[in-house]
């Protein structure tokens, strides 16, 4: 089984938060590359073609050893990508469990905001900042490059992809510019039903 680039939204749907031109490029071109490398890194291996993204990034150990570095880069951008269109629509109000659940662990939204704005801004190099569910507690934390809260074992509730590709055709070097916009197009809907079922699955 070969991974595909999933399909998304319209380009233009988050504008003017994030423009169409750096969505088309961010999907259409580094998604599309990262999904390239991984088949290429998988060809021949039948049982691993096999696995779902989320089974093979999960259990980098048992990826055979010359090809594990390519999976992990090739298939953690992949799959972070996949996950986080998910979690990009605009006009979507913070509300249901997770939001009882955010304002419970950090004080209020604001404060939630406040933390997680910084983690993402204070990151060095590329990389991503989440919201995950730890042992049953919200965390925020920050990966490089395309390595994702899977390996940990958490489950990734939101994500903000700090690339520079991710922003930089709108916001140059202003990567601050970039987090501010990102809380006007975050997905509650969507994150809420991922705390929900996370919680479910105990």
């Amino acid at each position: 089984m070969k991974h595909e680039l999933p399909k998304i939204f319209e380009y233009n749907s988050l504008e003017p938060f994030i423009d169409e031109e750096t969505m088309r490029i961010h999907h259409s071109k580094h998604h599309q590359g990262y999904v390239n490398k991984l088949n290429a890194a998988l060809e021949g291996q039948k049982e691993l073609q096999e696995k779902s993204l989320e089974e093979l990034i999960s259990n980098l150990s048992s990826v055979p050893k010359e090809i594990r570095t390519a999976v992990r880069n090739a298939g953690g951008g992949t799959l972070n990508h996949n996950f986080f269109w998910t979690v990009l629509k605009k006009d979507s109000d913070f509300q249901g469990e997770i939001s009882k659940a955010i304002n419970k662990k950090f004080g209020s939204f604001e404060q939630f905001k406040k933390e997680f704005s910084a983690s993402a801004a204070s990151l060095f190099g590329s990389g991503w900042t989440w919201l995950v569910l730890n042992n049953g507690e919200l965390e925020i934390i920050n990966t490089q490059n395309q390595d994702s809260p899977l390996t940990q074992k958490m489950t990734p509730l939101i994500a903000l992809d700090v690339w520079e590709h991710a922003y930089y055709l709108l916001h140059k070097n202003r990567r601050d510019k970039y987090i501010n916009n990102f809380w006007n197009v975050v997905n509650w809907k969507k994150v809420n039903m991922f705390y929900v079922d996370a919680k479910r699955k105990g």
